[in-house]
């Protein structure tokens, strides 16, 4: 099966389709993908993703239209995201874990011309749709649907023209400091010159083996190895969920050489019964990404001969800001490193907005091409988050003398559990959708396996007779698995300051005292005479 690229069009020299289509004709033979022990070539992903671009366009979608999907990892959805990108689509992957409500509420958010949907998220796809402000068309993944020619057509046709380096290629939905999800744009440029930081910094050959077990809802999942490996002809193995014994046996057997996870998924293999003994002896390249990992389990890793290479960034800067090479980590605990190419960062007063130089603790500001196009339909947030060309990440970092970077604390109010983003007031808004509920108040603490969890305090309506396990049970009804507190603490009043914002720090501290006393497996609701205390 071959391919060759539509001489019709002459796309811009950073869209990344083209980086398939250069693949393809070098390396036609070549395992792109392994998915679950089938596997697919370059020639053939490159011939599958041109039909079903081809079809797209035919169909009337073009440069300008969104293309969501509801989809765990697979050959079918990569064939997809390079069909998008060959077309000039914006891909926009959208989280299997969310509630039918919060999937609802990011379809509407997106906007989308079409939405694709896998097999086997078609129940929850559906139960989103019907509740969401619009129906657009939607069609089932793979070979046996869309790409067997039951493409609906676009409601709304596009002019075909090439693909040019400013059009938005993805759109990752990701929570920060407020309730709503916001849709981050990455151009094919911004995630061209990530990957070319990437390849520069830690780089991948058409002879490494990529294991790509974070799901694609992720930009880590496109931007922290997949794409990369895929510019360069290496061998991707595609993983649906994150299970520790069979990570460990697929890196034995398919002799794995390069690998991203976050912090709680290598803790969870660490603790693995057999993760001893295992041959982990192919690997020379395994990244941290998601959060700072935990001096302890560096260690552990570093003993077992497999030093871990930790990574900072964040999805509006596409997402790699700064990095920490394996040999370095052992003498740098806690720390995240240096720059990568093509980045520039500045440590900046929160209280003053001036630049500090030297050593120096403040909120880290990053700049260059691969930072973000903006928010989704929403540029007051695009304001918010920019001062001129500098991102503002939200987090406090400490530079020291080498130039080296540690995380602090952060600015915003997020907290990240098992690599997830979590928005309190995302959670703190669903909560609120009880009528027993008055108000609430959710703050992370610190988690042995999943870095961070959730402890929320609920204010009930005056005179309610209300548990933690109808607060709990309501939470699992609207919220995604990761965003449920671990633990309820009913008060009377929420802390406030003197300018009546919340006392989030003092929340922070309370919650950290009751959590010493908790054994962290159960949500468990505190005696009703300490509602005063917080």
């Amino acid at each position: 099966m071959t391919w060759t690229a539509d001489p019709e069009l002459d796309d811009g020299p950073h869209t990344i389709g083209r980086w398939l289509i250069d693949r393809a004709a070098h390396s036609p033979e070549r395992i792109a993908i392994d998915d679950r022990g089938v596997t697919t070539d370059y020639a053939t992903l490159a011939a599958r993703s041109a039909a079903f671009a081809g079809a797209l366009r035919d169909a009337g979608y073009g440069p300008g239209d969104r293309i969501a999907t509801v989809s765990g990892n697979s050959t079918d959805h990569v064939v997809a995201f390079f069909a998008c990108a060959v077309a000039g689509i914006a891909f926009v992957p959208l989280s299997w874990r969310l509630t039918p409500r919060e999937l609802a509420d990011v379809l509407s958010r997106s906007d989308p011309a079409l939405v694709l949907v896998e097999d086997e998220y078609e129940s929850l796809a559906g139960a989103a749709l019907r509740i969401a402000d619009r129906m657009p068309p939607t069609a089932v993944l793979g070979t046996t649907g869309v790409e067997a020619g039951t493409l609906p057509r676009s409601p709304r046709p596009r002019m075909r023209r090439p693909v040019r380096d400013d059009d938005p290629l993805l759109i990752i939905f990701t929570s920060g400091s407020e309730a709503a999800p916001k849709g981050v744009v990455l151009t094919h440029a911004n995630c061209f010159w990530n990957n070319l930081a990437l390849a520069q910094a830690l780089p991948l050959t058409q002879d490494d083996v990529v294991l790509a077990m974070l799901p694609q809802f992720h930009v880590a999942a496109w931007n922290c190895q997949p794409l990369l490996a895929w510019w360069v002809g290496a061998t991707v193995v595609l993983e649906r969920s994150f299970q520790p014994a069979r990570v460990l046996q697929l890196i034995a057997d398919r002799g794995v050489t390069a690998m991203m996870g976050v912090p709680t998924q290598y803790a969870m293999l660490a603790a693995e019964r057999d993760a001893a003994s295992a041959d982990t002896s192919s690997l020379r390249l395994a990244l941290v990404g998601g959060a700072t990992m935990p001096v302890e389990l560096q260690q552990t890793w570093a003993t077992r001969g497999l030093p871990l290479t930790q990574g900072y960034g964040l999805t509006e800067a596409g997402p790699n800001v700064l990095h920490l090479p394996a040999d370095e980590a052992t003498d740098a605990p806690g720390a995240v490193g240096r720059p990568y190419p093509h980045v520039s960062v500045r440590v900046v007063d929160p209280a003053t907005g001036l630049t500090l130089d030297g050593e120096a603790t403040g909120e880290l500001w990053v700049r260059g091409p691969s930072v973000f196009a903006g928010f989704l339909g929403d540029d007051a947030a695009t304001a918010r988050a920019m001062s001129g060309h500098w991102l503002r990440s939200g987090d406090l970092v400490f530079r020291d003398a080498r130039g080296v970077f540690r995380v602090v604390d952060r600015l915003k109010d997020i907290y990240i559990s098992g690599g997830e983003n979590v928005a309190p007031a995302e959670v703190e808004y669903a909560l609120c959708l009880h009528p027993l509920v008055e108000a609430a108040a959710v703050v992370g603490v610190p988690d042995d396996v999943w870095g961070e969890r959730g402890v929320a305090f609920v204010v009930p309506v005056a005179g309610a007779a209300l548990s933690a396990d109808e607060v709990l049970a309501h939470a699992r009804r609207n919220l995604a698995a990761f965003k449920i507190p671990v633990h309820v603490e009913f008060v009377d009043e929420l802390p406030r300051s003197t300018i009546e914002k919340l006392a989030r720090s003092r929340l922070r501290e309370r919650a950290q005292a009751l959590r010493a006393h908790a054994d962290g497996r159960e949500p468990v609701e505190t005696r009703s005479p300490s509602r005063g205390e917080s």
